[in-house]
């Protein structure tokens, strides 16, 4: 999620001017670029509770810690809620104190990986000096939504408020959940399209790879992915599979149609969240949002809702892939790399293509609500998804290779899927390695999880 949203941009009146906003995103093969975004839980080392906000050990503490590093922090209210630097990268906080690293835009998965490095270097250093270790999974193991504290940003304030009343583990998904997503670009609305279209149905498939989310309080929960499960009682107006991407009338106009009629959360003024939860984009464009009598949106208040929309793949000027639990430092490089091989070569993504070219949206929705639950073993036409899975890595690999990026040793992208190749041909998903640590040395204990897994 983001920090503080600029308000800028001429009043907009016509649907026309939406659309033509998202087609601009279009960039020439040359300028593509990857985006890496990855979420961390900061613990207590003493008792291993949840950090607050407030106090000299805490979030706002750890944010400022970074700042000896060049991060220049933004303010809400007097507070720092993120940190930005040259290059745009940034770092933000999740509703429960979840740390956020939203990287630049760059032009190679060894770039993206060194760059998660010299983060993790960097919260490393700053986590020492606060007596606080991080973790990355996909929802907590252990903690509680009570025991969880809220971060001092309005804009959580808001989703607090209508989450309950959409959905019933919108709470959860703010409080106790991590992801790592990869921001990619188009050349062309032919070109989104297709990506979209990829994106969306082998994002089961990346789900299951990355499946690492099996407790909840402290129990196992039956899921390997819980943080999958959850999202699918968020909110059903914003979040899903998006079944209309893979009809014929597809394109920007379309998605344009469909954000319009997702509910709003709020709109930004004078340095204030005015809280619109529940009204209409439409009506906004057409001048009769109540909150805002006569007043038309400007573009950044459409990017601004365009970044409340949920669904497994997000359409802004680039397409962001959405499916996957956050984990351990490795997985934080191959999830873009899985992505960037599928989608960023032409043989690859005409490989992607052929191969989900006969699935059903019902197949694809079944897959999507199963693989949560069993993840590489789950059936799909007489196979299994993890023989999907090893179709998908093997078009990675050749769309990685094929792109032919080196790096100072001489090897190509390809050697960033190597944890990927280790799931698929042990078929054991990070999920399952922690439930067999669980039932196995740890004696049905979590605690030896913040060690043993910490960054």
């Amino acid at each position: 999620m983001s920090g503080i949203p600029s308000q800028s941009g001429e009043p907009v009146t016509e649907v026309g001017q939406l659309v033509e906003h998202l087609e601009k995103g279009s960039r020439p093969r040359e300028k593509w670029r990857i985006g890496t975004e990855h979420e961390k839980f900061v613990h207590r080392l003493e008792d291993y509770a949840p950090v607050p906000y407030e106090g000299d050990r805490g979030i706002g503490a750890f944010l400022e810690g970074l700042t000896q590093f060049g991060w220049e922090p933004v303010l809400e209210e007097g507070r720092v809620i993120a940190l930005k630097r040259e290059g745009g990268a940034s770092v933000s906080l999740e509703p429960g104190g979840q740390v956020e690293l939203s990287g630049a835009q760059l032009e190679s998965l060894h770039e993206t990986c060194r760059e998660v490095r010299d983060h993790l270097r960097q919260v490393d250093t700053v986590a020492s000096a606060l007596n606080v270790g991080l973790t990355g999974f996909g929802f907590h193991p252990v903690w509680r939504r009570e025991e969880m504290p809220w971060m001092p940003k309005a804009r959580y304030g808001v989703m607090r408020r209508y989450m309950p009343q959409v959905g019933n583990l919108g709470l959860d998904m703010m409080l106790r959940t991590c992801t790592v997503q990869v921001n990619l670009d188009f050349s062309s609305e032919a070109d989104m399209v297709r990506k979209f279209r990829v994106g969306l149905a082998l994002q089961p498939i990346a789900t299951a790879l990355f499946s690492n989310s099996p407790f909840t309080d402290g129990q196992p929960n039956g899921y390997l992915s819980y943080r999958s499960r959850v999202w699918e009682d968020t909110d059903p107006d914003r979040c899903g599979m998006l079944d209309f991407v893979f009809d014929a009338g597809m394109g920007f106009e379309r998605y344009v149609e469909h954000a319009l009629d997702v509910p709003m959360y709020f709109v930004y003024r004078e340095g204030r969240y005015i809280d619109c939860a529940g009204e209409s984009f439409r009506d906004f464009l057409a001048g009769r949002l109540p909150q805002r009598p006569g007043e038309r949106p400007t573009l950044s208040d459409w990017d601004d809702h365009l970044s409340t929309l949920f669904p497994e793949v997000r359409l802004k000027r680039f397409l962001e892939m959405r499916g996957a639990d956050g984990g351990p430092w490795r997985g934080l490089c191959a999830l873009p790399s899985l992505w960037t091989g599928l989608l960023y070569d032409d043989a690859a993504l005409a490989a992607a293509e052929s191969l989900i070219s006969d699935w059903s949206v019902e197949e694809m929705a079944a897959l999507r609500h199963q693989v949560p639950r069993t993840a590489l073993k789950t059936p799909f036409r007489g196979t299994t998804v993890g023989e999907l899975a090893r179709q998908v890595l093997t078009i990675a690999a050749d769309g990685l290779r094929n792109r032919a990026r080196l790096d100072d040793q001489g090897r190509d992208e390809r050697r960033h899927l190597e944890r990927l190749w280790e799931i698929v041909e042990t078929g054991t998903t990070p999920a399952e390695d922690l439930l067999e640590a669980y039932h196995g040395r740890w004696g049905g204990s979590l605690e030896p999880i913040f060690t043993e897994y910490a960054y």
